[in-house]
C-alpha cells in the first residue's frame, strides 16, 4: 500500500464530524453501501481541507461471493493493481480508467475477501470553491454540476492513484477519511449499477433519494418512482 499521509494534531481538531470505525468497513459491501450516504468524505492536504457528502454509490461483490461478481476488479484474485481490495477493510483503491480519469473505492469485509464500494456522487461541503477549481469551474457554479460522478468527485478533492491509492479512510492521522456527522439518515433508492457490461441487473446501486447532487438524478427519480421503466 501506498505510504500513509500524517495529519497534524491541530488540523484533526478543524476535521468535520467523527472518525467512521473500521468495523464499520468490515461489514459486506452491500451492507456498507447504503450506510455511507450522508457521510462525509474529507480530504486534508497542503494546508487546506476539503469534503463532499456521500450521496450515491456501487457495491462490488468479491470473488468469494456466490456467485462472484464478475464486474467487480477483484473478480479473477489479487493482481499488483487490485491488491488493495485483498487486504484490510477501509482503505482507498483509486484506479485510472481511459488513461485520464480517477475512480475511488473503499475496501470491506475482512482481509482476502475484496469487497468493495465505489464512491459515485458528492455533495461539496466544505472547500465548495476550491472543488470548483479543481474541476475547471467557475466558483460560482452549482454545487450539482461539481461531484456529480465517480471521476468528477475524484478531480474536485484532487484525488489520484499515485497519491491516494492504499490510504486509510478509517485512520485519524491519514490525509483522506471518512467521517459522519447528525445528518439524518436519508431515504434511499436502490437501482442496478451503470456504466458496466457485466452483472447488470443486481440492485447494488444506492443514492439518496431526491438529491440534487448525484448523478443523473432526473433519470434516478423516474426510476425510483417506477422500478419497471
Amino acid at each position: 500500500m501506498e505510504q500513509e499521509a500524517e495529519v497534524s494534531g491541530r488540523r484533526r481538531s478543524e476535521l468535520p464530524g467523527r472518525l467512521v470505525s473500521r468495523r464499520f468497513f468490515e461489514q459486506s459491501p452491500e451492507t456498507v453501501a447504503p450506510q455511507l450516504l450522508g457521510k462525509l468524505l474529507v480530504s486534508v492536504e497542503a494546508g487546506r481541507i476539503l469534503a463532499g457528502r456521500i450521496v450515491e454509490v456501487e457495491a462490488y461483490l468479491g470473488p468469494h461471493s456466490d456467485p462472484p461478481d464478475p464486474a467487480a476488479h477483484s473478480h479473477r484474485g489479487p493482481t499488483p493493481r487490485n491488491m488493495v481490495l485483498f487486504g484490510p477493510a477501509g482503505y482507498a483503491y483509486v484506479y485510472s480508467i481511459y488513461g485520464l480519469y480517477y475512480c475511488m473505492n473503499i475496501s470491506c469485509e475482512r482481509e482476502g475477501l475484496a469487497g468493495c464500494v465505489l464512491l459515485r456522487a458528492l455533495e461539496p461541503v466544505v472547500g465548495v470553491a476550491e472543488m470548483a477549481r479543481n474541476r475547471g469551474l467557475d466558483e460560482s457554479a452549482p454545487v450539482r454540476m461539481i461531484a456529480s460522478g465517480p471521476s468528477r468527485l475524484c478531480l474536485a478533492l484532487g484525488l489520484t492513484r499515485p497519491g491516494h491509492n492504499g490510504l486509510d479512510v478509517a485512520s485519524a492521522g491519514s490525509s483522506l477519511q471518512v467521517r459522519e456527522d447528525d445528518f439524518a439518515a436519508p431515504e434511499v433508492v436502490v437501482t442496478p449499477r451503470i456504466g458496466i457490461k457485466h452483472a447488470v441487473d443486481l440492485p447494488l446501486r444506492f443514492a439518496v433519494r431526491g438529491h440534487p447532487c448525484v448523478s443523473g438524478p432526473k433519470k434516478l427519480e423516474r426510476w425510483a418512482s417506477n422500478p419497471s421503466t
